[in-house]
């Protein structure tokens, strides 16, 4: 595998969140990649919308879920902050906090989770509000139960309308650090799901050569996680090596998919659609 590869990225990565937090001067990286365009943190309790959602979002609720979920559906935190705390759920006061925020120019949503209307011609408030309508009403069967896994609460939160597996893993990794149920899972350190992104990393991990396998090679889910979870042990004493944190699968599984936009730069098949100012700018001091 090429494991060492990865943990070059990830360890690379780090440190330049590392130094931009000890308030060191650009550029914080001489890796010309990740100079240019923006990769999530490795840790993605790190990542700004994270943070505000664990500062202000994030309790011990028994409906805390639905919350991640609201959050999740627009991901953008000044908007979450107008909408208020949404448990319990307030259908009206949803859409009037979007839709003021519309009217006045402002940024509603973020491009990280898109979720699609299907066709519908509506304000994509109200067909959120609808979607999280129904998914409120079905609350009392979805929220985590005493001894429940990640995987079984993921695995009812995807019988909701318009949660697939993706969102569905978000709300796991929001709310397992906080639910009374969830902190105690037995997979709390090695449920992960996949998701396209995270496929094509791990097929570039396990290549023993350019093309073997072929990046896009389908993955059964089953195979998959159980390829994650040995490259996870693999990990664990490079991780210490390098004196980083112990990671969580469900944070492999991200670095897999950032994994793979390196390589797509580095390779030249494609770029990244965010940039990211990793170098000094005029008046900036290096």
């Amino acid at each position: 595998m090429r494991q060492d590869e990865l943990l070059t990225f990830m360890s690379e990565r780090h440190k330049i969140y590392v130094r931009r937090e000890m308030g060191e001067a650009k550029p914080w990286t001489d890796d010309p990649i990740l100079q240019t365009y923006k990769f999530c943190n490795v840790y993605r309790e790190l990542d700004r919308g994270t943070i505000w959602f664990a500062k202000n979002w994030r309790n011990t609720h028994e409906d805390c879920w639905f919350a991640s979920l609201v959050y999740r559906f627009v991901n953008w935190p000044e908007t979450a902050q107008d909408i208020g705390f949404p448990v319990p759920w307030k259908f009206k006061k949803f859409i009037t906090a979007i839709d003021k925020r519309a009217a006045a120019g402002k940024k509603c949503y973020s491009s990280a989770y898109m979720i699609s209307t299907h066709g519908v011609t509506q304000y994509k408030s109200l067909y959120l509000a609808e979607s999280l309508d129904k998914i409120w009403k079905q609350r009392h069967i979805i929220r985590p139960r005493k001894n429940d896994t990640l995987y079984e609460f993921h695995t009812r939160l995807m019988s909701c309308f318009d949660v697939g597996s993706f969102l569905a893993g978000q709300v796991v990794a929001d709310i397992k650090y906080s639910d009374p149920f969830l902190k105690k899972a037995e997979d709390w350190w090695t449920f992960a799901a996949s998701g396209p992104g995270s496929r094509r990393g791990l097929n570039r991990v396990c290549q023993a050569s350019p093309n073997n396998p072929p990046v896009d090679e389908p993955w059964k889910e089953e195979h998959w996680r159980r390829q994650l979870a040995e490259l996870h042990e693999v990990l664990k004493p490079f991780l210490a090596r390098v004196q980083m944190p112990p990671i969580h699968a469900q944070d492999l599984q991200n670095c897999l998919c950032e994994f793979d936009k390196y390589e797509r730069v580095r390779l030249g098949e494609g770029r990244p659609k965010s940039k990211y100012p990793g170098l000094p700018t005029k008046g900036e001091q290096p």
